[in-house]
This record gives C-alpha cells, structure tokens and sequence, in this order.
C-alpha cells in the first residue's frame, strides 16, 4: 500500500511538473510575442511601413532571429497578430442580452476608433500611404473573419431573414464600411472625436443591419 501511495505521490508530483512548464513557456511565448508587437508599433510610428525590414524589429525587441521565425513568417504575418490581439478582448465582450442582435457585429467599432485616435496625430503621418493601406487591408480581413463567426451565430439561432442579402456579402459590407469610415476620418485628417466618427459609422450601418437582422 505504502509502495502505491508513493508511486501516486510521484505521478502527482510530475504532473504538476509538467502543467508548471506549460505554463512558464507560454508565458515565455506571449512575452516575446509582446515584445514584437510593441517593437512593430513603435516603428511604425517612426518611418513607413513598407520601409521596415524584420531585422529592425528584432533589433528594437531584442529577439533573435530564429526565435522570430519560429512564431511568425514575416512582419505582416506579426502584424495580423497584434490585430488579432487588440480585437481579442473586443469580441470577447458579450453584447447584453436585451441588445439588438445587430449590436454584436459591430461592438468591434468604438474601441478600435478609440485606440487609432490615440496615435492617429502621431504615427499616422509617417506610416504613408502605402503602408496605412497594407494595415487597413489586414484589419479589414481580421474584421470580417469575426464578423462572419457572430453572423454565423445569429443565422442559427433565426434561420429565416426578412432580406435577402447574403450572409457573406453581408460580412464583406459591414468590415468594407468599416475601414471606408476609418480611411476618411485618418487621412482627411478630420476632428471628429472617436465616439463622433463611431456614430457616423453606425448612421451608415445600421438601416441595413436593421432591416436584415431583426
């Protein structure tokens, strides 16, 4: 009996072992992921992004270059990431129940407006045209990636529309008017406050996600 209790003594030990290793990589892992992101967004607040080159990055976070390759496979790659994690905590917020249903496509807006408006008069200029598009054009992909899951969500719930519209040009409407707004408001260099722009957005939007998700 002694020698089974040992044995589960030891078991138990070498999983806990073993879940504490898992845990120090990840934490590893989101680290420098961390630092790469913040690297990239530095620079991109100091020069174009087409003119920025990986070996600048790692210079700025300080990470190897094959522990970069082992995570991303350039930086557009790195910088869909960071979108991914600044959207993650947005689509992970869940729109109250007494909502309208069309509230949850588009939860993304304000905080994404908010967080542009924090470095819009300090990077934006200096990241050109060219690369404003080259991130807008990711955004917009990682946008209607998450629209499409919500769109898809509510489609099971209620089979039958009262539009016609399909779902996938749906998606594709929502996230194109989306970066349409944001284009406007950054490179007219426009006043507006975020929660300003967010509303005109909304005022474009939200007669078609009305009528189609009622």
């Amino acid at each position: 009996m002694c020698a089974i209790a040992d044995k589960n003594v030891g078991l138990s030990v070498i999983r806990e072992n073993i879940v504490r290793a898992i845990r120090n990589k990840d934490r590893r892992i989101q680290k420098t992921q961390n630092l790469l992101h913040e690297a990239l967004a530095s620079l991109i607040r100091e020069k174009p992004y087409d003119s920025i080159v990986v070996k600048e990055i790692l210079d700025r976070a300080n990470v190897g270059r094959s522990t970069f390759y082992m995570h991303f496979r350039d930086k557009d790659d790195l910088l869909v990431s960071g979108i991914h994690d600044m959207l993650r905590s947005v689509h992970a917020t869940e729109v109250p129940t007494s909502g309208k249903k069309y509230e949850r496509l588009i939860r993304f807006s304000l905080p994404i407006f908010e967080h542009i408006d924090q470095h819009r008069h300090t990077g934006a200029a200096k990241m050109g045209t060219k690369g404003r598009a080259v991130l807008h054009g990711h955004l917009q992909q990682v946008l209607a990636e998450l629209i499409a899951d919500d769109v898809k969500k509510i489609f099971q719930v209620r089979r039958k529309t009262t539009s016609h519209i399909p779902s996938d040009l749906l998606v594709q409407y929502v996230a194109s008017t989306f970066i349409l707004v944001l284009n406007w408001w950054v490179e007219s260099n426009n006043p507006l406050s975020s929660r300003e722009v967010n509303d005109l957005f909304r005022a474009l939007i939200l007669p078609t996600l009305a009528v189609t998700l009622v």
